[in-house]
């Protein structure tokens, strides 16, 4: 016997109130007129009758109703064998379906070790659930036998990683829910993988019981392949050979000779045998990967030499498409920004731009559509229908990236961005005769990658006002650098220095590689989702501007699984199973995605039957040893008495209330 919360019985004080008010109980007939008290006899009156306590029973009532109400609030409770309540526990049947539990027989033989189970859970409730990374509720608390075995074989293989810490954490929820006892019982092969990062994440609510059923007992020797890298994507035809490399690994296995095979759109293009060494890695290489225009879906296999046949390949898509265009156009006679930026989308880009370089005469005939974005270096004055179209351009859509050397210097105002100049900044004439950038954001994948530019040195730039554009970038005196500035469906970007090395030195600076690379694919909308994925990673479907605009899942089993509601409004979506993914995004963009199991799966080592006892709160006893007699005493379970003493508590006000009207009709009657 107990009391969860003990300073609540100061209420207990309480109790003296109806005392001292039964105490100062004073006679209250009512007083009658005489015509004199000459015939009355005078004598004193005794006050020990009018402090004597009367109504013994509706005192007793009101110390009752003040006793429960402090003993409600200090929550009494007493401590119940576990085995005493097993027509009130819940028991929770757990079956691990996550990808490793494919090996050989074990999700059957965890079936069916949960069907034994719930033939002697008798008159308690149960309830069956499937745990992969997340835990899945299959019925509700039901006594139902045949709903609860149809819900056990109903469980599916799945890819997901399993993971004994989300379990845990779900189980915590749980038991604020349900304030009857919890048996867990977990039907799992106990893979080493799944257990939490930190074991005290692992540990168990109080009225949480934990009963592990281990379907194997041992690790089992097992070949995978872990990790495949290839690029996502390639352009052109006549371009490098596709250099693809796998790691083939193996757990518990003695050295051996695996045949690796490439195989793109259902056809094996490359075998390579593989030795690898026992318990280890290797690598293995296919130098020329001939991937046809579109979509590939392709993978990565190994010849299957164990019971664990499903993690003996890898999956990853690449697509060929033509590389895509670009504009740059630039003041006559200014042929160093057009080299500088060809050749750092050539080192960078693999091919992926081709970039065609014009002055500003030569434009007025270009449709800017034809390119997947426009690059303005230093025009001083474009003409007037090149500005036009690309106001027009950029407004419906397109992407416009405008560097402002000295010679726009001369106008008052940025073109198309808009901006007003306010001056210019020759940092040539300060002491040092540069300025570095002060400030960045990070968020921006051009200056990310870039390392911040750090290092950089700028010789000449605009000072604009920036309105409301984005300033990405800013130079140590607060000289906006990078800005960014939305126009309706498009974006234009604004860098208020030169391209070429005359105005800094950015160019000759390896921050300017990825700087236009990343630019580059930035404004071309080219950002790849990657060419796989594990199961569990989220994939972002739109942005910020594109809400509304429906987009289009394809899964790995030809369904659509998203509703017209979510295709309409979701931001991500959760690739949930091993397999190729179609997708169409909310900016029209196609994309194949090969999703993957995680790797961890594939190490089928199992937890150390101790390790298991002291998630079970075994006191680090083996399982024989805690089943054993006198080996540890019976766990208690704390029951609280709250309900209880609340129906007390209004019995006792229904019985005090109705004895205190009775009590105060007898008083109006003699009176």
């Amino acid at each position: 016997m107990g009391l969860f919360a003990p300073w609540f019985l100061a209420g207990l004080a309480g109790l003296a109130l109806p005392l001292y008010l039964h105490l100062l109980k004073r006679q209250t007939r009512q007083p009658k007129q005489v015509s004199s008290l000459m015939l009355f006899e005078s004598r004193t009156q005794a006050s020990t009758r009018h402090r004597r306590l009367r109504y013994f029973l509706l005192l007793s009532l009101r110390l009752l109703v003040l006793l429960t109400l402090a003993l409600a609030f200090a929550n009494p409770f007493i401590n119940l064998n576990t085995a005493t309540l097993a027509s009130s526990r819940l028991v929770l049947l757990v079956v691990d379906n996550s990808f490793s539990m494919r090996a050989g027989t074990r999700l059957a033989d965890a079936k069916d070790a949960a069907m034994e189970t719930l033939s002697g859970v008798g008159a308690a409730r149960a309830q069956v659930a499937a745990f992969g990374s997340q835990l899945q509720l299959l019925t509700q608390p039901i006594v139902d036998q045949s709903a609860l075995r149809a819900a056990v074989q109903s469980i599916e293989p799945g890819d997901g990683h399993g993971n004994f810490g989300e379990l845990v954490r779900a189980m915590r929820a749980m038991a604020e829910a349900v304030h009857t006892p919890i048996e867990l019982d977990v039907f799992s092969d106990m893979q080493r993988g799944n257990l939490a990062a930190n074991f005290s994440d692992m540990a168990l609510p109080a009225n949480v019981r934990l009963v592990t059923h281990a379907v194997v007992k041992k690790a089992q020797p097992n070949w995978t392949v872990e990790s495949v890298d290839a690029p996502g994507q390639v352009w052109g035809k006549d371009v490098k050979p596709v250099h693809v490399q796998a790691v083939i690994a193996g757990y518990g296995t003695p050295a051996a000779t695996r045949t690796a095979s490439l195989v793109v759109n259902g056809k094996t293009v490359a075998s390579k045998p593989v030795a690898v060494p026992a318990n280890g890695r290797a690598t293995v290489e296919f130098p020329n990967l001939e991937a046809p225009y579109g979509f590939n879906r392709c993978e990565v296999k190994i010849d299957s030499a164990d019971g664990f046949p499903a993690d003996d390949l890898r999956r990853f898509a690449v697509d060929r498409s033509d590389p895509q265009k670009v504009l740059l156009v630039h003041n006559y006679g200014d042929s160093r920004s057009a080299v500088y930026v060809s050749a750092a989308l050539s080192a960078a880009a693999q091919s992926a731009f081709v970039l065609e370089s014009i002055d500003a005469n030569e434009a007025a005939d270009r449709q800017p559509a034809n390119y997947a974005f426009v690059v303005l270096s230093d025009l001083n004055n474009p003409p007037a229908i090149l500005e036009n179209s690309l106001t027009g351009y950029v407004r419906s859509g397109g992407n416009v990236f405008i560097a402002a050397g000295a010679s726009a210097g001369a106008r008052s105002t940025i073109p198309i961005f808009g901006a007003r100049i306010l001056g210019t900044r020759d940092y040539s004439r300060v002491p040092d005769r540069f300025m570095t950038v002060g400030s960045s954001d990070s968020s921006f994948p051009g200056v990310a990658k870039a390392d911040g530019w750090a290092g950089v040195k700028f010789f000449y730039a605009l000072n604009v006002d920036p309105g409301d554009a984005r300033v990405i970038v800013r130079l140590g005196d607060q000289t906006p650098l990078l800005l960014e500035k939305r126009m309706g469906e498009g974006r234009v970007l604004l860098l208020t220095t030169g391209l070429d090395n005359l105005t800094s030195d950015f160019p000759l600076q390896p921050a300017f590689v990825p700087f236009i690379e990343q630019t580059a694919r930035y404004l071309a909308g080219s950002e790849r989702q990657g060419g796989s994925r594990p199961v569990g990673a989220y994939l972002d479907l739109r942005n910020a501007r594109e809400q509304g605009q429906g987009v289009e899942v394809t899964d790995p089993e030809g369904k659509r699984p998203l509703t017209l509601r979510e295709a309409a409004s979701a931001q991500s979506f959760l690739l949930s199973e091993a397999g190729y993914y179609q997708l169409r995004l909310a900016d029209g963009r196609q994309n194949v995605i090969g999703v993957n199991p995680d790797p961890k799966e594939s190490n089928l080592d199992v937890i150390p039957e101790d390790v298991v006892s002291l998630w079970q709160g075994n006191g680090g006893q083996t399982s024989h040893e805690a089943s054993a007699p006198g080996a540890a005493p019976p766990r208690k379970t704390p029951q609280s008495l709250w309900w209880y003493v609340m129906l007390l508590l209004l019995a006792a006000a229904i019985a005090e209330s109705v004895l205190a009207s009775r009590y105060l009709g007898t008083q109006r009657e003699e009176s």
